[in-house]
């Protein structure tokens, strides 16, 4: 786990000089992205920060150590302590249950919007952005792209594309978009399928510095499902420490890990837990700092599935609590030559249907009549 640590602090380093303005910007949310001519483009707005400080608890009676203590854990926002749970607070190191009252009561008098109407909810959503998928067709089936403060899973067989989709967002994130400035890039790895080179000829297609664009992807090799948890807050500090720059994460693949370190039916039950309290993790960080995370799954053969005549035999992994967790879940299929299929699985709000895409030299794109 320190090797991948240390991974992310320094390539951090590296970038403290060109992310300056984000630091000395944090309450306007300063923004920068790659160029068509590699430089960095600055994008500003007046909107207030999309999330509050846990330091704002000195002004209601917390101490900078017990502070130090949240930042530590992974909790460094408002929203982190009240998505946190009493019994996860009492458990750090130090906190009594009379803290833990203390903080939260603390959380209550400085967020006190418990209830929304429609319309501000409504209101709310215009924070949302989407990342282009590098096709059209896919796009539009997505009603826009890979949609932020959502989960969306993508899952099939070897060969589908999954992990050429997961490089292919690592550089369009990067891109400004549709009421979207571009950002960076968190990839944790589970399966040692990441390839830098294959950013490099992406980035080419799209005209991008091809140098600037792995700059600005941070990436960490998770080895055990524990260690893909500890990843998680690692990336929640590493999202609070340069607000508003990372607009994606994502993990290739979410269940390769859970899978291999928990086996047969009498693990099962233990798995499941440990992968739900994962995927809550992940939802909340999502929510948290406005960022899209994209996940893939793999499949498994559905013993049931000739019994009840099934087209296809082959299920995702996960089970319901994964199924439940993801917000839009593609299935992915492979179609003739480098064509596939994607077809929209679950999600609240876009119709089931599916698109044709292409994986080529430069990434996804369009398929070819």
């Amino acid at each position: 786990m320190e090797g991948a640590g240390e991974k992310i602090s320094t390539s951090a380093e590296s970038q403290e000089s060109t992310y300056s303005i984000f630091i000395e910007k944090l309450s306007i949310m300063g923004d920068q992205v790659v160029s068509h001519n590699g430089e960095l483009e600055e994008y500003e707005d007046d909107d207030q920060p999309f999330y509050q400080n846990v330091e704002i608890l000195q002004e209601h009676g917390i101490n900078v150590a017990d502070i130090k203590k949240l930042k530590s854990a992974g909790i460094c926002t408002i929203k982190g302590i009240q998505m946190t749970t009493r019994r996860r607070l009492a458990a750090i190191k130090g906190f009594s249950e009379a803290k833990v009252d203390k903080i939260k009561e603390a959380c209550a008098k400085i967020d006190q919007h418990s209830f929304l109407t429609a319309l501000q909810v409504s209101e709310k959503r215009r924070e949302v952005f989407k990342i282009t998928t590098g096709s059209k067709e896919f796009d539009k089936l997505l009603g826009g792209g890979i949609e932020s403060m959502a989960i969306t899973e993508a899952f099939g067989e070897f060969r589908t594309g999954k992990t050429q989709l997961s490089h292919t967002l690592c550089v369009t994130a990067q891109m400004p978009g549709v009421n979207y400035c571009g950002g960076k890039v968190i990839f944790l790895d589970t399966e040692h399928t990441f390839r830098p080179d294959r950013l490099r000829n992406i980035a080419e297609r799209f005209g991008l510095d091809a140098t600037a664009v792995l700059d600005n992807v941070l990436y960490a090799r998770a080895y055990t499902s524990e260690h893909q948890t500890e990843l998680l807050d690692m990336v929640a500090a590493k999202f609070h420490e340069e607000g508003g720059v990372f607009k994606l994460l994502v993990v290739d693949s979410v269940m390769a890990l859970f899978r291999v370190d928990f086996s047969g039916r009498g693990e099962l039950a233990d798995r499941q837990q440990r992968l739900a309290q994962f995927m809550s993790r992940l939802q909340k960080v999502s929510e948290e700092y406005n960022v899209a995370v994209f996940i893939t799954n793999q499949m498994t053969a559905d013993p049931g599935a000739t019994m009840s005549f099934q087209a296809d035999p082959k299920k995702p992994i996960g089970g319901n609590i994964l199924a439940h967790a993801s917000t839009t879940r593609i299935s992915l299929r492979k179609g003739r030559g480098e064509t596939r299929i994607a077809k929209i699985y679950d999600s609240p709000d876009m119709p089931e249907s599916e698109a044709s895409f292409a994986i080529t030299g430069g990434g996804i794109d369009d398929a070819k009549d």
